[in-house]
């Protein structure tokens, strides 16, 4: 049982800079009363804010802070667990979050989200939703059970019946589902895998042995033909090589032929120049006995001797023309020779060359076979290894399959163990059992205020609603105030169980206007019965406006506004 002893706060909404204090302990039935904006709500949203981080009413957390100090927002709440001392501060401005047991600090490593999910599902076994539906009831901003969404419905039940941990047990199993089914995905690619290479491996040592053999024989043939290709080419070059020999002999015999048939030509032109020059000089002297320059005879003599030298001189050099032109044509043969010769030279050179093409890549050819006999020779010397590899596979694969079954057997258990944790399960199992009760103590306290109807609710927590008058009738169809007796039942019906459990079990009950508009008079009656009488182990906290229930309970706190800051004035 959680024993709330108190709650404190300051500097948290209206509050100002001293601590407001609400002790939990002093009296069974206690009435907090004061006017619209005083602060009496206040404590619920201290005791909320303290325990799970977050107001009771809709307000940001940046607006909880104090908005004139503005600064060191400060809350506190005491409570005792079977002996164990526990006090919980949290503060904006700076932030704060801290856990003492037995006056002890707890260690702050942790981040402030784990920190405060430890303390719910360790300490405090409840969230903030079944906090508000066992502990408070509210008219404003609290959304009763019966107003919560079928799925909302179900985590207020199993949380208290202590049946969550399936819900938290199926989503670490629907996790385990995903992950095996991940990893049998990647079993099966790896399956595919290695009957892939399996079969190849089968194929290459079949290849291997059947058919090495005579890979190798063909490739010998090709060798063979290839060596036969090679000889006919050196022997081709062998014949060019020795015609080569022959006319590079019979060409140096015509080595020269150009230059010296340059050389004549030369010669041949400097002999016309001259014999150019001797017949000008005779015709001169025979046409001329005048000088045509000067107008001076010319000696008879003189002239005479010159035209016979003339003479002598052309006959001279006709004779060596005639020779010259004899050794012209002597050496132009030569060098027709030469020429002739030397494109015999080039052309048994390229072929050469073209054969040593044919003969090198005939060569290649061959080598490259000898290292295809040499690595099919190897293989089959090592067919051992070979098959040892393919062993390794199969070896391999059947592990694969082991594992894959493993995995498949897995998810079967897991699928089991789902359908069982799931809603339609255990669960639905617990909650059958529980539900006549719930709706025993439902009707009963709706009795207690005079409400004579039939409230039950199935398995889906939807309910039926029955009267002396008309069968069929919904929680919708109700008047506000016949839905509060119905939210109240609810309510100590809820603490009953938590009670019975003993999970979630508290002596804390606080309830908001609850008597300020949906009850009447005589329904508040009945409600002061029930939390006097029947409610036990219980301190009652009503918040309400009404001065004339100020008589109905053993203590009442009053809160009033002063110089802008809320305070308990009485």
């Amino acid at each position: 049982m959680i024993l709330f002893e108190k709650v404190r706060w300051k500097n948290f909404l209206s509050t100002g800079n001293q601590f407001t204090e609400i002790d939990f302990l002093k009296h069974s039935t206690n009435l907090i009363i004061g006017t619209n904006g005083a602060g009496k709500s206040t404590v619920l949203d201290a005791l909320t804010f303290s325990l799970f981080g977050k107001a009771f009413r809709k307000i940001n957390k940046p607006q909880l802070i104090n908005s004139v100090n503005e600064k060191d927002c400060v809350v506190e709440v005491e409570f005792l667990i079977n002996g164990t001392q526990w006090k919980v501060q949290r503060g904006i401005k700076p932030a704060i979050f801290k856990i003492w047991r037995d006056d002890n600090l707890l260690d702050q490593s942790a981040a402030a989200n784990d920190q405060q999910k430890w303390l719910e599902q360790n300490v405090l076994k409840m969230n903030y939703k079944s906090f508000t539906q066992i502990v408070i009831l509210g008219s404003s901003t609290f959304v009763p059970f019966m107003q919560l969404t079928p799925s909302n419905r179900r985590e207020v039940i199993e949380d208290l019946l202590d049946i969550r941990i399936f819900s938290s047990m199926n989503t670490v199993i629907k996790e385990k589902i995903r992950s095996v089914k991940e990893s049998v995905k990647v079993l099966e690619l790896k399956k595919e895998s290695l009957l892939e290479k399996v079969q190849m491996q089968e194929n290459f040592i079949e290849e291997l042995e059947n058919r090495g053999k005579k890979n190798i024989e063909d490739k010998e043939s090709k060798i063979g033909e290839l060596l036969v290709e090679e000889n006919t080419w050196m022997g081709d070059n062998e014949e060019k090589n020795r015609e080569l020999v022959e006319l590079q002999s019979k060409l140096e015999d015509y080595n020269g032929a150009t230059e010296k048939l340059r050389t004549l030509g030369n010669l041949k032109g400097k002999i016309s120049n001259k014999v150019s020059t001797i017949t000008k000089e005779h015709k001169f002297f025979t046409q001329n006995t005048v000088c045509p320059t000067c107008d001076q005879a010319i000696e008879e003599t003189f002239r005479i001797n010159r035209i016979k030298d003339a003479q002598t001189k052309a006959k001279e050099l006709q004779s060596g023309y005639q020779e010259l032109e004899e050794a012209i044509k002597k050496e132009e043969e030569r060098e027709r020779q030469f020429l002739t010769l030397s494109k015999e030279i080039t052309s048994l050179t390229h072929g050469i060359s073209k054969n040593n093409t044919q003969i090198a890549g005939c060569q290649r050819q061959i080598r490259d076979l000898e290292s295809e006999i040499q690595r099919i020779t190897d293989n089959l010397a090592n067919r051992n290894i070979e098959h040892e590899k393919l062993t390794s596979f199969k070896d391999n694969l059947k592990t694969t399959y082991d594992e894959l079954a493993q995995r498949k057997d897995t998810i079967n258990y897991y699928d089991f163990s789902y359908s069982l944790l799931k809603d339609g399960g255990v669960k639905t199992k617990i909650i059958k059992k529980y539900l006549p009760l719930i709706n025993q103590q439902v009707n009963r306290y709706l009795q207690l205020m005079d409400f004579y109807i039939n409230f039950s609710l199935d398995e889906e927590f939807n309910e039926t609603v029955q009267s002396p008058i008309h069968e069929d009738f919904s929680y919708s169809s109700f008047s506000e105030g016949e839905k509060m007796r119905i939210d109240l039942a609810l309510l100590f019906t809820w603490r009953e169980v938590a009670r019975m459990k003993n999970s979630v079990n508290t002596n804390l009950l606080i309830m908001d206007e609850v008597f300020d508009s949906s009850l009447d008079g005589v329904g508040t009656e009945d409600f002061l019965k029930i939390i006097r009488f029947i409610i036990k182990d219980a301190n009652v906290f009503v918040i309400s406006h009404k001065e004339s229930l100020h008589d109905k309970f053993e203590d009442v706190t009053r809160f009033d506004k002063v110089k802008g800051f809320s305070r308990i004035v009485s």
